[in-house]
């Protein structure tokens, strides 16, 4: 029996949900593997520097699959009937089901985002490799946009597999961008803001972004070939210098005064998924009346 696209599209729904349960860890447990990652080579390397034994760093195991889940308050386990998207959420009113401690509403938020955007994919690319390639490019944003707002850290992990997938898929014809433009998009992302932070560098002798920026743009670049680079900058550049004035009126500026670049870049790239990257600009040139 075929597939009607609808249904298709719910099934990715429904999957998404679950993926995005997923999200939610990597999101929480990604950057505290780095920290520890790091506080394992500054030992070694001090030791080393100081012919001393290493100091000790825990070695209990912990990555994206050990531990099991447990509430951050109190530490009970949660339990697989606690772990179902949304609905757990709903049903234990946002609270830890031991300690009633309250559970960030951020958690049911990603699955949903997760959900709604693999419905989209599918529904508009179908089930076939290009709507899972979409797919994956949804969550992999998803996931960057949520870790560079609470650390300031756009991780390797998943900005260089994004970046490599964006070539491969346009290698394999998989999304509509030619290889050569996905390669000069690449280059070209990189190259950008690469010049543009060592040119405040020189002139302020202050650091505007961080290397996960140009990394994550060279991404963009990739999956959406060099022509969208214009466009999506422009759109992260002015939304985010809007966010930033709002921040600073009302006082919600972090220490040293900074907003992370990271979750503007990813709303322009989901932006020129659904509309195209042209669209983008197209739009503001209409808002601003040009």
């Amino acid at each position: 029996m075929e597939i009607t696209p609808i249904w298709a599209a719910a099934g990715a729904g429904v999957f998404g949900l679950l993926i995005g349960s997923f999200l939610n860890v990597v999101i929480y447990r990604l950057p505290k593997m780095m920290e520890r990652q790091w506080a394992i080579e500054a030992a070694s390397y001090h030791a080393a520097a100081h012919a001393e034994e290493p100091a000790k760093v825990s070695n209990e195991p912990f990555n994206l699959l050990t531990p099991g889940s447990c509430c951050q308050s109190c530490g009970a386990a949660v339990r697989w009937y606690q772990n179902v998207p949304i609905l757990s959420f709903l049903f234990l009113r946002g609270r830890c089901g031991s300690c009633k401690a309250k559970f960030s509403v951020r958690y049911p938020l990603v699955e949903a985002a997760t959900s709604v955007l693999f419905f989209y994919c599918v529904f508009r690319w179908g089930l076939n490799p290009t709507g899972l390639a979409w797919c994956f490019f949804s969550a992999a944003l998803l996931v960057l946009a949520l870790i560079d707002w609470d650390t300031t850290l756009l991780p390797d992990d998943i900005t260089l597999p994004l970046l490599w997938a964006g070539l491969l898929c346009s290698a394999f014809q998989w999304v509509d961008v030619p290889l050569v433009d996905s390669v000069f998009g690449a280059t070209a992302g990189y190259l950008s803001l690469w010049l543009v932070y060592w040119g405040f560098k020189l002139v302020t002798g202050k650091e505007g972004m961080g290397y996960g920026d140009f990394k994550l743009f060279a991404a963009l670049g990739a999956w959406f070939g060099w022509q969208a680079l214009v466009p999506i900058i422009l759109m992260s550049s002015v939304i985010g210098a809007i966010v930033g004035i709002l921040m600073k009126i009302f006082s919600g500026l972090r220490e040293g005064g900074y907003v992370p670049f990271g979750p503007f870049l990813v709303g322009a790239g989901l932006t020129a998924m659904v509309f195209g990257p042209h669209a983008i600009t197209a739009t503001m040139f209409r808002t601003l009346g040009l």
